[in-house]
């Protein structure tokens, strides 16, 4: 059979912050030799008008449902199959059945070929769940899915789920537990690697001192130069923070979240509570680290001083890189949950509103309207990347000016000053009649 795997944008066009997927390379590793793949991905090409495959293959988040359904319908012929799975099939398996013939829940490595024997009978199920219980020890992935494709970026993942469980993240709607990989993989699979700079995609790639230690200590060798997002508990601990930097770190991705401690109790986001921000920033700075921070406004103990009090927070601890985003109600997460049953909710269902545009407001705020939420996070966002900010963070951090932070630096500013300007204001994926959808 022909498959072609398809990697979805949030919008019609390519993006300028593209890195590898890392799935599709590890499916292709376990899909029989007797089948011919294909990858399009579309952050970094256009789609063509036609596919002439027998499986059309979607991993979906719920930012680029709308996506996939749009393509689902454009790509669907009698002859053809079309599956999907992500994090969205987890909460929404259901809706996913009116554009695809079959749905993987979880982890596709240890349903996709149940499922291709499946096709092969020309009787695939609508649902295949995965147990969730391979190690990811077994999880291999074969790069030559990208042949014609090159990311600057490596991308690699340690682990798959996170030991917090904040009350917005729809992590936990796929993942029950954390599993992770031996040190020893992952210094041999970074030793084979062309990419000088690399980004660990895991939620948090600290699970307990012991292992980070270990895995520092391993890939010190390597010289590589790399970032990964990280709990506000490692970034507290010198030590790890030591090795960190030793083993190549420039960049710690640290969701701060908000400076309310409120908001920070609704999101259940206790080791965020119990620290001193400022003093946690000073101590990655120690360390020649940049930061990138992530905001989340509009919760239930934020007021419409949030905007200026967060922006101010940032540009003062020279913060390399930030999202400031609206709180956004994701399927299948207690916030979710929480406005439907106190009618809060703007749409029913967001993500595939006609409506519903990238930045909007989802849901009703407690103490501010959603247009006075869509608006601050618009400001701060354009101000914080504005030229004159820029420069002024620059030069507020003596960390910025080592060889590769300084390149980082000016490259993911101007990437996201770009980026701010291209998707706020886009129509989610596209036109959809979401009469059709259950």
């Amino acid at each position: 059979m022909k498959i072609t795997f398809i990697r979805l944008n949030m919008f019609e066009n390519i993006s300028s912050d593209a890195m590898k997927p890392v799935l599709f390379g590890i499916i292709k590793n376990i899909t029989p030799k007797k089948h011919q793949i294909d990858f399009i991905d579309e952050r970094a090409e256009k789609l063509p008008e036609k596919i002439d495959s027998d499986i059309i293959a979607f991993s979906v988040e719920t930012f680029t449902a709308k996506r996939a359904y749009i393509l689902a319908k454009k790509y669907k012929t009698p002859k053809n199959i079309i599956v999907m799975g992500g994090f969205h099939a987890c909460v929404m398996s259901d809706e996913m059945l009116n554009f695809a013939d079959s749905v993987l829940i979880g982890d596709a490595e240890d349903t996709w070929n149940d499922f291709l024997e499946d096709c092969e009978k020309r009787t695939p199920l609508k649902k295949y769940f995965s147990k969730e219980n391979l190690p990811l020890e077994s999880f291999h992935e074969d790069t030559s899915v990208y042949k014609h494709k090159y990311y600057g970026v490596g991308v690699y993942q340690i682990s798959r789920g996170c030991k917090f469980n904040c009350d917005f993240c729809s992590i936990k709607t796929m993942y029950k537990c954390v599993r992770r990989k031996s040190a020893d993989m992952i210094a041999a699979e970074l030793a084979t690697s062309r990419e000088k700079i690399i980004f660990f995609v895991d939620d948090n790639l600290f699970y307990d001192k012991q292992s980070a230690m270990q895995l520092f200590k391993k890939i010190a060798p390597l010289k590589k130069k790399w970032a990964c997002q990280i709990s506000m508990d490692a970034a507290q601990d010198d030590e790890i923070l030591t090795q960190m930097k030793n083993s190549g770190c420039f960049l710690v991705l640290i969701g701060f979240e908000s400076l309310n401690k409120e908001s920070l109790g609704q999101m259940h986001k206790s080791a965020n509570i119990k620290a001193d921000y400022e003093a946690t920033i000073k101590r990655i700075y120690k360390h020649r680290m940049l930061i990138y921070g992530t905001f989340v406004l509009g919760c239930d103990g934020d007021n419409s001083d949030v905007f200026e009090r967060t922006l101010d927070f940032a540009v003062r601890n020279g913060i390399a890189v930030t999202n400031f985003n609206p709180l956004i109600p994701m399927p299948g997460t207690s916030v979710y949950e929480k406005f439907s049953k106190e009618n809060r909710l703007l749409y029913k269902k967001w993500w595939i509103s006609d409506k519903y545009h990238y930045g909007d407001t989802a849901f009703i705020p407690k103490n501010m309207t959603p247009d006075e939420l869509h608006d601050g996070c618009l400001r701060i966002r354009t101000e914080f990347y504005s030229f004159s900010c820029i420069i002024k963070r620059l030069f507020s951090n003596r960390s910025n000016f080592s060889p590769t932070n300084l390149l980082i630096f000016l490259l993911v500013n101007f990437i996201s000053r770009r980026e701010i300007h291209r998707k706020q204001g886009q129509l989610l994926g596209g036109i959809l009649n979401e009469t059709d959808v259950d």
